[in-house]
């Protein structure tokens, strides 16, 4: 591209080529370089690993539950510009709107090394659908994105350490759902930790991708321990309150999202709502060099 570059430069000294394409190919430059220096933001071992989030509402009932849903469709929105395959591993629906929470797979090149920056609370600011009064309401919702493990990564869980639960599963699947306790629900005593999945139609799979999420999650605390990098971001601790967000989203009384550790900025609200998020995973990556 930049070898490209030159010999259209030297054409243009002869007056074979115009300011145009020479500026559009500089331009063509730019971005390749920069994608370059991108995909070397992504070299940590765990960047090349599908990646697992979890998004949960704070507290507010149905504002929260609604724009935990938008948040849902918004990464959805981006898996689908990026290639990236979304598998739905768990949801809580709310009672009015919108969702409780929800765990949600993507399989794709890259895909922790992309979502990682979007671990923390995410604040929404806007006119309530649901007020008839038409009030200003904040809503905030965790999100939760950690590095699903491939089988080359060794992981020791005992057995005796987990305890497992079974339920109904209440999504939408085959003629067992609602009938047959197929969902399940794993505590990781020493950890902590809670996983539940009710994506597939057996309660033996199910059991079988919880535990390769617990394996995962517990991969993941190994990894912030041995890079000393933020304090836990684990979601079932996290304060889902003003003062602990990292991006805000304000749709009134004017239009704004920004990324607080950034400065990332941008006035298309509807845009980032769409699933454009490259700028802000860029910004962020950009920050954090090779962390």
């Amino acid at each position: 591209m930049v070898e490209d570059l030159e010999i259209l430069y030297e054409f243009k000294q002869s007056g074979d080529v115009t300011d145009e394409e020479l500026a559009s190919q500089y331009q063509l430059a730019i971005e390749a370089l920069e994608k370059l220096e991108f995909k070397n933001m992504l070299s940590n071992e765990e960047d090349q690993f599908d990646a697992i989030i979890e998004i949960n509402a704070g507290a507010g009932g149905t504002e929260s539950n609604d724009w935990a849903n938008m948040l849902m469709r918004m990464y959805a929105m981006w898996a689908e510009k990026n290639n990236i395959k979304i598998d739905l591993v768990d949801e809580v629906q709310g009672e009015v709107a919108g969702i409780k929470s929800v765990i949600m797979q993507f399989t794709g090149e890259f895909a922790f090394g992309y979502l990682k920056g979007e671990n923390g609370v995410h604040r929404l600011v806007r006119i309530s659908p649901f007020d008839s009064s038409a009030r200003r309401h904040t809503s905030f919702a965790s999100v939760y994105v950690y590095p699903l493990v491939d089988d080359d990564i060794e992981i020791e869980v005992n057995p005796a350490e987990i305890s497992w639960e079974t339920y109904r599963s209440s999504g939408k699947g085959g003629q067992n759902v609602n009938k047959v306790e197929t969902a399940v629900r794993l505590r990781h005593a020493p950890s902590g930790l809670v996983v539940e999945c009710q994506k597939e139609r057996s309660q033996l799979a199910n059991k079988e991708r919880a535990l390769k999420m617990l394996k995962s999650q517990l991969y993941e605390l190994e990894v912030r321990k041995r890079n000393e990098e933020q304090a836990e971001v684990e979601a079932g601790k996290m304060k889902i309150e003003w003062g602990s967000q990292i991006r805000n989203y304000v749709m009134h009384p004017y239009k704004l999202v920004k990324d607080l550790r950034t400065n990332e900025e941008t006035s298309n609200v509807q845009a980032v709502m769409d699933g454009d998020l490259e700028k802000f995973i860029k910004a962020f990556l950009m920050s954090k060099g090779n962390s």
